[in-house]
């Protein structure tokens, strides 16, 4: 049975407000939100969306996440990002994975 998890505070496009109040948890109820069933390759970007986001207090851009999985997986694995988060890497993978809306980026 699966339960709702409390989320932390979101803006109004349901982005966190405070990216340190994301959880493993959080994650799995935004990907639920985005009709997304996160799977080890999901955790491995959102895994390292946070790590650089921890180091350097900003999201990283999706370039870095693309080179992060192509180093990992094979170059073939470069534009997996774009099959693991269907409806754009802001739109859903910066969600899931806790960081704020990021500024003048497009949502793709």
């Amino acid at each position: 049975m699966s339960t709702t998890v409390q989320l932390p505070e979101t803006d109004a496009e349901g982005y966190l407000v405070e990216p340190l109040d994301w959880t493993e948890e959080v994650a799995e109820e935004l990907a639920r939100q985005e009709s997304i069933r996160l799977t080890e390759d999901h955790w491995d970007a959102i895994r390292f969306m946070r790590e650089y986001y921890m180091e350097r207090q900003i999201a990283a851009d999706v370039r870095h996440v693309m080179k992060h999985l192509a180093q990992k997986h094979g170059a073939e694995s470069r534009n997996r990002i774009f099959e693991l988060f269907p409806y754009g890497y802001v739109k859903q993978a910066c969600k899931i994975a806790g960081m704020k809306r990021p500024r003048g980026w497009s949502t793709g």
